[in-house]
């Protein structure tokens, strides 16, 4: 099957197929929807929120709305994979009481769904579907496909409410070092946070911070500090009134010209295109 991406205009309800020999997602990654990730083969690095986890063939990663993500390559970069971005309003369409049905999903920010056998085919079957029917283009297909995504979306709902999220250990001592300064850049992002004072905080040199946080997390550190700031100012955005230059001072922007160029280069919009009353 070749490689397609299919977005809707309202931005609601994407999805992209891939088989690659390699690759490293290229941009800051958050949305306002929720993220569906299934490893068809292969292996990949995941990083999000504050861990850095290893996913294997036939699992399924499902990140809630506004959470920062990368994947990044593994030792063996071959992988095929399909995701799938749906908006909260989709459930609530269906059915009222969606917050039950969908209950893990929103008490944590992500779910890593190892599945037993005869869920995995299941979901296998779904995907293939999901994607015929993106390929197809039949009348109706948009929402035939949503159909089929909520259907895979209980089934591991389903598995997730009788199997405990197990964390998985950082794959190294250098691992859980950078994310030890992750979970500080987390809370403390509206401050000011220059590389070298917060390498002197955490005891390493400043290019072993450059150098691992890239490695850790598939960020450089400045990408990632703009990627939070910016994270947090969009929530601002669309949940106040506030102004945006008092937005900018509050997420920890300095000039809201700065903060104006860096909002567009992480979103791809202005900082106003995200106001409710737009």
């Amino acid at each position: 099957m070749d490689d397609f991406q299919f977005n809707n205009q309202e931005g609601s309800f994407s999805m992209s197929y891939r088989k690659a020999l390699s690759h490293n997602m290229p941009v800051n990654h958050f949305h306002s929807t929720f993220e569906i990730f299934y490893l068809m083969s292969g292996k990949r690095t995941f990083f999000i929120k504050d861990r850095t986890m290893i996913i294997d063939e036939g699992d399924i990663v499902i990140i809630s709305p506004n959470i920062l993500h990368r994947t990044t390559n593994t030792e063996m970069p071959k992988h095929e994979r399909l995701i799938v971005n749906i908006h909260e309003s989709y459930m609530a369409s269906v059915n009222d009481a969606y917050r039950d049905i969908f209950q893990p999903l929103f008490e944590q920010a992500y779910l890593i769904i190892k599945c037993p056998l005869q869920d995995k085919l299941a979901i296998e079957s779904l995907a293939q579907s999901i994607m015929q029917e993106m390929q197809e283009k039949k009348p109706g297909f948009e929402m035939f496909a949503q159909t089929l995504v909520l259907q895979l979306l209980i089934i591991c709902c389903r598995h997730a409410k009788h199997n405990a999220l197990e964390l998985q250990e950082p794959p190294s001592p250098m691992h859980e070092r950078i994310l030890e300064v992750v979970r500080y850049m987390n809370t403390h992002y509206m401050q000011d946070l220059p590389l070298h004072l917060l390498a002197e905080k955490f005891y390493v040199s400043p290019y072993y911070l450059s150098r691992f946080f890239k490695e850790a997390t598939g960020f450089t550190f400045v990408e990632y500090l703009n990627s939070v700031r910016i994270k947090e100012a969009k929530k601002l955005l669309e949940q106040s009134s506030m102004k945006v230059s008092l937005i900018a001072k509050k997420v920890g922007f300095g000039s809201v010209t700065h903060f104006g160029r860096v909002f567009k280069l992480v979103t791809g919009h202005a900082p106003l295109y995200y106001r409710k009353d737009k």
